[in-house]
């Protein structure tokens, strides 16, 4: 059972059943543009999602570059809300790569308030940068897991359509918001121009994710993959792993979110002073504990991995423990104990 490993729903292993689709797949050239398992894998994303094409990359920051890469020009602005997964964990690659000012928005949960967005256009000034892309994340993993809800996201593209925006959809966990909701997922990447989900997240493949958008537009990114060094020649290998995940690991994602609020309702309840839990969700439990520092959560992640269970501290103030198809509802239980003891320990000796 040990470790049980909460870092990230990127740790998954692949099953059994993927591995055979895997030595079955049907491979050629993806640079050539006729791997047959690619090509199925950017069929069928294009037609879940509701787009007209779809392409796949190695990781969902690179789909992310991409999706700015293709919807600006070097000069131009690019809105983001302040914890975007774009603008805080992707190496600065919109201005160090394409030339173009990230600016952050402060929102509450993910969501831009929509008049923030129409002040961050700024007027037609030659000595001002024009406004060109929106981009919000969804679910959004600094909020904790955060859905950002469909009646907002209709709002924020018919804003976006209104201000000249185009709008980008990081949808990293978009599958967690679509499951979580019982909203088809296309529901939600109909709002946006350009949306990119992850395969190697919460759906269990180990590498690979998907851009998605209008045909035109994704042609120009095959280009831009090319340029970023992501264009794999068998790539099919992987994308193979991707159609499984979409085929088999979808549904099962409310494991997951039933795992994540059993887990929260555990600490909650054992009502230890001093911590709070942001009621989850999706899979993600953020926990804080009043008066820790950066310092003190590092030592309670040591004695947790002492303990065999892994997780991470975010922005260096909270604890992040991710919920995925590798951790059975029992090693969500043994995770639990053994988190409320170490935080009654290291309450205990803060008194």
């Amino acid at each position: 059972m040990f470790p049980v490993d909460l870092r990230s729903d990127t740790v998954t292993r692949p099953d059994a059943a993927m591995y055979e689709a895997l030595r079955r797949a049907p491979l050629g050239d993806d640079v050539f543009g006729d791997d047959p398992s690619v090509l199925r894998l950017e069929e069928m994303a294009a037609e879940i999602l509701g787009k007209q094409a779809a392409l796949f990359v190695p990781s969902g920051t690179m789909g992310n570059s991409i999706a700015i890469a293709v919807q600006t020009r070097p000069g131009d602005e690019v809105l983001t809300e302040a914890q975007a997964h774009s603008l805080i964990s992707e190496v600065g690659g919109g201005p160090r790569l394409w030339g173009v000012q990230m600016t952050a928005i402060p929102g509450t949960g993910g969501m831009i308030p929509l008049d923030s967005i129409r002040r961050g256009v700024k007027p037609n000034d030659i000595h001002l940068t024009p406004a060109r892309l929106l981009i919000l994340e969804q679910t959004s993993n600094l909020a904790g897991g955060r859905i950002l809800p469909l009646d907002y996201l209709r709002k924020a593209s018919s804003l976006a359509r209104e201000l000249g925006l185009r709008f980008h959809i990081d949808g990293a966990r978009i599958f967690n918001a679509a499951v979580a909701t019982g909203l088809p997922v296309r529901e939600f990447a109909a709002c946006a121009d350009t949306v990119m989900f992850c395969l190697s997240k919460g759906l269990g493949a180990p590498v690979g994710s998907v851009l998605t958008g209008e045909a035109n537009v994704i042609a120009e990114g095959r280009r831009v993959r090319k340029l970023l060094g992501g264009g794999l020649r068998q790539a099919g290998v992987l994308a193979t792993c991707g159609i499984h995940a979409l085929e088999h690991n979808v549904e099962r994602l409310e494991e997951d979110h039933a795992n994540a609020r059993g887990f929260a309702r555990a600490i909650l309840e054992a009502n230890l002073p001093g911590v709070e839990v942001v009621p989850p969700e999706t899979n993600m439990v953020y926990v804080r504990v009043e008066g820790f520092e950066a310092t003190d959560n590092q030592r309670l992640l040591l004695s947790l991995k002492e303990d065999g269970v892994w997780a991470l501290s975010m922005l260096g103030h909270v604890l992040r423990f991710v919920f995925h198809k590798d951790i059975s509802p029992k090693a969500a239980q043994t995770a639990q104990d053994l988190v409320i003891r170490q935080l009654e320990i290291k309450s205990k000796a803060r008194k």
